[in-house]
């Protein structure tokens, strides 16, 4: 059985904006590598609540556009380049 969300499982969870999602995972892509989770909620350009923060990482996490290693550093991994190569393949199913 797949466990809730955070955002399913706390109340207090806000829905994030787009414009917020999108900084978060430009400045997550701009500092690959560089931090690990609670650092990296430190440093963002501008700030946002922790939970609206724990929703866009599980969001960013679920459509594979970052992993969060063992060391609990944040890597960035979505490859637009590569997808626009595969994406046309007969042998993949989008």
């Amino acid at each position: 059985m797949e466990s809730k969300s955070y955002f399913e499982s706390n109340g207090v969870a806000r829905s994030p904006t787009l414009q917020t999602v999108m900084m978060v995972e430009k400045f997550i892509e701009e500092h690959s590598g560089e931090y690990k989770k609670t650092d990296l909620f430190n440093n963002l350009p501008k700030k946002v609540m922790w939970q609206t923060f724990q929703v866009i990482m599980e969001y960013l996490e679920k459509n594979y556009r970052i992993i969060i290693e063992k060391d609990g550093v944040v890597t960035y991994i979505w490859n637009p380049k590569f997808y626009e190569k595969i994406k046309n393949r007969p042998d993949i199913k989008i």
